[in-house]
């Protein structure tokens, strides 16, 4: 019932317990915090990168 769950989109808190302890069991305690700095250090790019290419057009906005 709980793979039903995933493939629709249900994400319960049974689902989030087996995602959890399946990254545990693939990663080990010591590797989940070195990627989630690599995650978080790659959403923070992003976001930097979408911010300069919005600059560009706001400058070229408030010229006219």
């Amino acid at each position: 019932m709980n793979i039903l769950n995933i493939s629709l989109g249900f994400v319960g808190p049974q689902s989030m317990i087996l995602i959890a302890v399946v990254v545990l069991l693939l990663f080990g305690g010591r590797k989940i915090p070195e990627l989630m700095k690599g995650l978080g250090g790659g959403i923070k790019e992003f976001k930097k990168a979408t911010k300069e290419d919005d600059e560009p057009t706001k400058k070229v906005e408030k010229e006219k």
